[in-house]
């Protein structure tokens, strides 16, 4: 295992289940960027690959959803996950880039919103009491 994998495995363990959900938005934004590269390239292959890669994150994201405590913002972001997907399966290596400037705009809206959301669970975590006081 590489020293970057390695770094990526001890992220991913320390990880809350609000920071998993940050780091499936982060790689989704770097694979859409990937494949909007691929295409700008003109790299079917690549294109094909991350496409496959953003899908996996769409999925992860999707199965995460708490639909019964999640309520109607869970079901909101199911579908919006499944428009994001078909978008881009059916415009997988159509060597255009539309469908994945569209997704990449709505990953990046929600991955702001989420990184608010870790930033302000943090600020309000309970600081730890030292043995000391």
């Amino acid at each position: 295992m590489t020293g970057y994998k390695a770094y990526q495995g001890y992220q991913v363990i320390g990880s809350s289940q609000l920071g998993l959900i940050v780091l499936s938005y982060e790689a989704l934004y770097k694979s859409l960027a990937r494949v909007r590269h691929a295409i700008d390239a003109g790299d079917l292959a690549a294109e094909a690959d991350h496409t496959g890669r953003a899908m996996e994150a769409i999925i992860e994201l999707a199965t995460s959803l708490d639909m019964r405590k999640g309520g109607k913002i869970a079901a909101s972001l199911a579908a919006l996950y499944a428009y994001m997907f078909k978008q881009l399966s059916e415009n997988m290596c159509t060597c255009s880039t539309g469908a994945v400037d569209e997704v990449m705009q709505l990953a990046q809206v929600l991955r702001e919103g989420w990184q608010q959301l870790e930033r302000q669970q943090k600020i309000m975590r309970p600081k730890p009491v030292s043995a000391a006081a």
